[in-house]
């Protein structure tokens, strides 16, 4: 419970407001804290594969920057992506200052909804591209030797040993979309522009390895980076970033108040951190081996979710069941994997 007591924390505060926010709002003080409520369970059941990504990066970080993780890294989450970037998209496509547009967000939410899923197909092409990297790179690792799904995974491995595989076959896919989707033309542009944005950003992020590298010993950046902790921290901050798209956008179909979207996806937000730091302490993803795989299945599934969404509407529950389908069956076939191992080795003694 001790890595739990924050969420807790939170959630109390979060409550708290919401009620006192609710005497401003027609629905009254109990419903505004029903919708925080299912807002943070929902961000919860959206994320938990996040979670178990975030715990394969986290435990090779020190206890500083899991501390870190969980401060400044909520901070970011919370009011960086859930409320200030959604800001910061409308005041984009409306051509208005900031201001106006929390003005608008506050008094006219139906307005800010309106020019928030006006900008659907960029932010759903920025952070499909970036998930579908994150998806390729995992499965396409050359060097992995343990596969859940058998033949797939063996295939999408052998992928890997070409360079760079991964970044050429979403830029393909990218294209193709690009020019094959029934959009318009302006459409088409943001639809293009966005997913390269994704991919540059994956990119970079990945590339800030190399700045940590030591040439003197020979060192692998990458293991470097993670004791230092910089680039993992950004990674998992722009990880975070990309399945909080989803959840803002999917959280105005349950309320249009900004203010009690921002206080449910903040519970949901600082309770996928602390799990994730849970997994890290417990040592599950050592213990549970496919939950990993599990997890990047549901990535790639709502990367193809949110790549899908630019052209036709997906229900945001079918979001959520894929992903917790996924980590399920992985935890399943995890017990048995440790099951049938031991007694393998039972019989060896």
């Amino acid at each position: 419970m001790r890595v739990f007591r924050y969420s807790i924390l939170v959630t109390v505060i979060c409550l708290i407001a919401a009620f006192y926010w609710g005497y401003q709002t027609p629905g009254g003080p109990w419903a505004a804290l029903f919708l925080v409520a299912i807002l943070g369970v929902m961000e919860v059941s959206l994320s938990f594969d996040n979670a178990v990504v975030n715990a394969s990066v986290l435990k090779d970080m020190d206890a500083k920057w899991q501390q870190i993780f969980l401060t400044i890294g909520i901070i970011i989450a919370v009011f960086g992506m859930r409320l200030v970037f959604p800001i910061v998209i409308v005041a984009v496509a409306a051509s208005q200052g900031m201001g106006d547009v929390i003005t608008m967000a506050l008094k006219n939410p139906e307005e800010y909804a309106r020019h928030l899923e006006e900008s659907h197909i960029g932010i759903a092409t920025f952070g499909g591209m970036f998930l579908l990297l994150v998806f390729l790179y995992y499965m396409m690792d050359a060097t992995k030797e343990v596969h859940w799904l058998g033949a797939a995974e063996r295939r999408l491995s052998k992928l890997g040993k070409l360079d760079s595989i991964h970044i050429m076959l979403a830029l393909v896919l990218l294209f193709l979309m690009q020019s094959f989707l029934p959009l318009e033309v302006e459409q088409r542009l943001t639809l293009l522009a966005a997913g390269l944005g994704g991919v540059i950003l994956y990119v970079a992020v990945s590339s800030l390895d190399s700045l940590f590298e030591n040439k003197q010993h020979g060192e692998a950046a990458v293991e470097t980076a993670k004791r230092s902790g910089i680039a993992g921290f950004l990674y998992l901050e722009v990880l975070d970033a990309s399945f909080s798209f989803d959840g803002v956008i999917g959280a105005f179909a349950i309320t249009r108040d900004v203010v009690i979207i921002m206080l449910g996806l903040a519970i949901g937000a600082m309770f996928v951190r602390s799990m994730t730091v849970y997994l890290v302490n417990k040592g599950t993803l050592d213990e549970y081996v496919f939950l990993e795989h599990g997890a990047h299945w549901a990535i790639g599934a709502l990367a193809t979710i949110m790549l899908t969404s630019t052209f036709m509407h997906i229900p945001g529950v079918i979001t959520g069941l894929i992903g917790v389908t996924f980590i399920l069956l992985a935890l399943v076939s995890s017990v048995r994997y440790r099951k049938r191992h031991a007694e393998d080795a039972a019989k060896a003694t």
